[in-house]
């Protein structure tokens, strides 16, 4: 009897130690997130706090944000991709009609927690595919040691430019030859992008560049250059780097530009405020572009319930807080909005007033067919090398045989 008590005990001794050496059955789950550049820190206690609340092991790997889309595509057939990427709302489109990113279906309760129009960038054909980590757009910062206060015309802007140059510095400076950055000219003056269908999405066989009020916007870009307000350094690739050595050198006063040049400018000891965007012409205020940091799932995710719960963890209020108070990225968290944090800081403060004018960029296929088209056109616009109306229905015509030649068989 005592013998059968032994070997029982043996045996189940025996059962105990093979599952509990078996990582099949007792194995932490494991995610592998893709983060920006630089940016993980920002997230290093949410995700701590969150392997510790779902016994999880989370790998974070820092790649270029604008790239991991690319990425995926290879690394995911491959078997070693992430769970979880970082991409900018507008190649959403591209990434579903690829089969890279897979629709999430939160609570009401998570949905409630953000700005509808970041909820809107990151839905395509009526299903949403992100968790919005943060929001941007373009505002105007400016040296308070050269002004006081910024103008809130852009025309004043345009007479204080030319005061600026007479001294031998620059007024404002801004990346027009580029669309991203000149949206809100365009726009503002009655063009767009693209038009609108019945139901209130992109439509792509509908071009707005080149509309009566696209070339009046465009024309009013090329004044800057022609009267000498912009210098010819700011034009093309490297014009970024032109403007933002400009400003921190104090040869210039005011520059259209993002959240992520208010670190660098104040590192740079400059004193500087931010503001919206100033009015046009017309009356109307410049708007801008606005893109939306997803946090999406990809479709090769092995653990793809897990991953929903970790972007809706990472970005609940005191993380989002957190991450905002590290990292400057200006949260699409409703409520923290009005939390002193967010509505004392002038540079989230100027965001969020001019995300009330921004239009979040077009996320359908064919918006990728638009940049090179589009910033060529006003290249030749501001080097005077085309006249505005020619160099937009230049910039039209490539789009659509780019979009008819690209996404006809997969749809737009």
């Amino acid at each position: 009897m005592k013998n059968n008590k032994l070997k029982k005990a043996i045996y189940c001794s025996a059962i105990y130690i093979a599952l509990v050496g078996s990582s099949s059955v007792f194995a932490k789950d494991k995610l592998l997130v893709w983060e920006d550049i630089q940016k993980s820190f920002g997230n290093k206690k949410a995700v701590e706090l969150f392997e510790n609340k779902y016994d999880v092991d989370v790998q974070v790997k820092e790649l270029p944000y604008g790239g991991q889309v690319e990425a995926l595509r290879m690394d995911g057939p491959a078997g070693t991709g992430p769970d979880v990427i970082l991409i900018p709302h507008d190649q959403i489109g591209s990434a579903v009609i690829q089969g890279l990113i897979s629709p999430i279906n939160p609570d009401k309760r998570v949905l409630e927690t953000f700005t509808d129009s970041s909820l809107s960038a990151l839905t395509y054909k009526g299903k949403l595919y992100g968790i919005p980590k943060s929001v941007e757009t373009v505002v105007m910062v400016y040296n308070k040691d050269l002004i006081d206060k910024l103008p809130d015309n852009i025309e004043d802007i345009y007479k204080l430019s030319k005061q600026f140059v007479k001294q031998g510095k620059y007024g404002l400076l801004a990346k027009w030859d580029e669309l991203y950055y000149s949206y809100g000219i365009i726009q503002g003056m009655g063009g767009d992008i693209f038009a609108k269908s019945a139901d209130g999405s992109d439509d792509p066989d509908k071009i707005l560049l080149n509309t009566d009020g696209a070339v009046q916007g465009a024309s009013y870009i090329q004044k800057f250059y022609h009267d000498g307000l912009f210098p010819t350094g700011i034009v093309g690739n490297n014009g970024l780097n032109a403007i933002d050595s400009l400003f921190t050198s104090g040869r210039a006063a005011i520059v259209e530009t993002g959240p992520w040049s208010f670190k660098p400018y104040e590192e740079a000891g400059i004193h500087y405020g931010v503001a919206p965007l100033p009015k046009l012409p017309n009356g109307q205020p410049m708007g801008s572009l606005m893109g939306v940091k997803s946090y999406s799932i990809s479709t090769y995710s092995k653990n793809k319930a897990l991953a929903e719960k970790y972007i809706e963890f990472i970005n609940n209020y005191d993380n989002a807080k957190r991450r905002f108070e590290l990292t400057g990225e200006v949260p699409a968290v409703k409520q923290l909005a009005d939390d002193p944090v967010i509505k004392n800081n002038k540079g989230a403060r100027a965001v969020a007033l001019q995300s009330a004018n921004a239009t979040s960029m077009p996320s359908i296929p064919g918006m990728n067919e638009v940049w090179t088209p589009a910033n060529n056109a006003l290249q030749l616009i501001a080097t005077g090398k085309q006249d505005p109306k020619g160099a937009l229905d230049g910039a039209v015509e490539a789009i659509n045989m780019q979009i008819e030649a690209n996404h006809a068989m997969m749809g737009n």
